[in-house]
């Protein structure tokens, strides 16, 4: 193949993370109630496949040909049962690479209807509850490490590589939070979610 149809195979290519197999998308909601802002979260059903019972935002997987904001706002409009008009959005937030070949990213905005009104959606959502702003800026999450390590199998060819099963794989470390609030625990993806977006307001 000769370097010019390299370059231009390579010319106007958007970087992209290697080896990640799912984009998803989740709504950070604002929500007034009682003139005071809270963010609301999920209980996921417990019929789910993945995660049941969890606490989360509103949020899954971005299909094909749909930007992340996009897909905030539909899954946000699907799991609450509310129209995509009264889902207002304020920006793109950060996004998280996690250890299992997917990317998460964020949205931020403000659901503009009456909280006591919504009535999710009972095959995705068990419950739903707020915790006030004012928590939030005033709370830090409690942080726990987990060490990640490698396990060895039959299947991996140790010969190809350096020093075989006595090869140095470098070890990997995860920091989880948790908020708890009236109960409930907040915790994993959502809580390193809320806190980053916790940190941005107080910038």
């Amino acid at each position: 193949m000769k370097i010019d149809r390299v370059k231009d195979k390579l010319k106007g290519q958007k970087p992209r993370p290697i080896d990640v197999k799912n984009n998803y998308s989740v709504f950070i909601p604002f929500i007034e109630i009682d003139g005071k802002y809270h963010i609301l979260y999920e209980v996921r059903a417990k019929t789910l496949r993945n995660q049941p019972g969890e606490i989360s935002f509103p949020g899954g997987r971005i299909e094909r040909g749909e930007s992340c904001v996009k897909a905030a706002v539909r899954e946000t409009s699907e799991e609450l049962l509310i129209p995509e008009r009264k889902i207002e959005v304020f920006s793109k937030g950060d996004f998280l690479v996690n250890p299992y070949y997917s990317v998460l990213y964020s949205v931020i905005g403000r659901i503009n209807v009456n909280y006591e009104k919504i009535v999710p959606s009972e095959a995705e959502v068990d419950s739903i509850f707020t915790v006030p702003l004012d928590y939030l800026l005033n709370t830090e999450p409690k942080s726990y490490d987990l060490e990640l390590s490698v396990k060895n199998n039959k299947e991996f060819p140790y010969g190809l590589i350096p020093n075989g099963k006595d090869y140095k794989f470098k070890r990997g470390r995860e920091n989880v939070l948790f908020y708890e609030y009236e109960g409930k625990i907040i915790w994993g993806f959502t809580a390193k979610m809320t806190q980053n977006l916790i940190k941005k307001i107080k910038l």
